[in-house]
């Protein structure tokens, strides 16, 4: 039975925003751990294919779901449904989560991601400042 010490995992890069984070997938679902710097956060989104769960770890975040805005931070779990819009800004530094997805697809954490319609209104909402993907 695999276990993985995330310290020792590699960090990457995400392709769709400025996150960095390290992900491992198995038969059924992916997990990835993610941190933005203040000001960053994906281009709002959503995934036709997979439900997610995201776990804050460390940090706050400013968060769309649906049409609901709210603050997410250390010890929130945040349950978000297949089609469903959302994006996130870190806000007073770093923030970091855990996100599973399901199905697991080819593996990888962006797989199924999908800019929304009103993405650049939602940036300028959050307050996303860096959206660079490095």
């Amino acid at each position: 039975m695999p276990i993985y010490k995330i310290s020792e995992m590699e960090a990457k890069k995400s392709k769709v925003g400025p996150a960095t984070g390290k992900s491992v997938a198995g038969e059924l679902i992916k997990v990835g751990i993610v941190t933005y710097l203040e000001g960053e956060g994906p281009p709002p989104h959503f995934h036709p294919n997979e439900e997610q769960f995201v776990l804050v770890l460390d940090g706050k975040m400013r968060k769309i779901l649906g049409d609901e805005e709210t603050i997410v931070e250390k010890g929130d779990l945040i349950h978000i449904p297949r089609n469903t819009r959302h994006g996130v800004c870190a806000i007073e530094g770093p923030a970091t989560f855990f996100a599973a997805k399901s199905p697991v697809g080819n593996g990888d954490m962006s797989q199924d991601y999908n800019k929304a319609l009103d993405a650049d209104q939602v940036i300028e909402k959050l307050g996303i400042q860096n959206l660079d993907p490095k």
